[in-house]
């Protein structure tokens, strides 16, 4: 019978601290910059531009329909090469996560914004309102409370999706977790203690995600 010992890991704590750092960071970097490229896609898709819109759609679809695994080993390998840049495992890896949750967030936010009755647009026209000044004033409040559960979902997606840079040897808890494994040769601990520690951020984060999604329902 393998005899666990969970005690060993006390040794690699300050290891799995810095590794967790780095995952809390980069997923909220990587957030941050998905969220921004969200906006310019959904808002692409939704123009009365014809180019505009393939561009966006483009963007969207290469993101949604390719591997996550395979993104960050194109941006770290192959990006440069074509672009003649050099990219350092986090920067390669922050520009892949972004952009792939960026594709996802699109259509979150297009989906509140077309869910919001036309006749609020035509309201804000009536008032003698821009284009600009209706979706900011009337159509986005509103839909930016429809969409606060699914972006909430797609970021804890995003922060379970960090787990994979570890394969470009960014120093995050896994990487690190790899590490000890390694060293203390002890990996079933090792990745035990991991998912524990990722459960016991995701699941109050799950949890209040859902008592937000029936607050809204009952607000609605």
């Amino acid at each position: 019978m393998y005899q666990w010992d969970f005690g060993i890991l006390w040794t690699y704590r300050w290891l799995f601290l810095n590794g967790l750092g780095v995952t809390v960071g980069f997923t909220v970097v990587i957030v941050v910059c998905g969220l921004l490229f969200g906006l310019f896609g959904a808002f692409g898709t939704l123009s009365r531009f014809r180019a505009l819109r393939l561009l966006a759609l483009t963007f969207i679809e290469a993101f949604r329909c390719t591997p996550i695994l395979v993104q960050l080993i194109w941006f770290y390998y192959a990006l440069p090469i074509l672009a003649g840049v050099e990219m350092t495992p986090i920067t390669a890896s922050a520009l892949a996560l972004s952009l792939y949750g960026g594709s996802f967030y699109s259509e979150i936010i297009r989906g509140g914004i077309i869910s919001i009755d036309r006749g609020q647009s035509e309201a804000g026209a009536a008032l003698g309102m821009t284009p600009i000044q209706t979706m900011r004033r009337i159509v986005l409040p509103q839909a930016i409370k429809r969409m606060i559960p699914a972006l909430m979902n797609q970021s804890i997606i995003q922060f379970k999706n960090t787990s994979l840079v570890s394969v470009l040897a960014v120093p995050d808890l896994v990487y690190q977790s790899q590490v000890a494994a390694h060293d203390s040769y002890r990996p079933l601990e090792t990745y035990t203690a991991v998912a524990v520690a990722y459960a016991a951020i995701l699941i109050p984060l799950t949890i209040l995600v859902r008592r937000g999604e029936k607050r809204l329902a009952v607000s609605e």
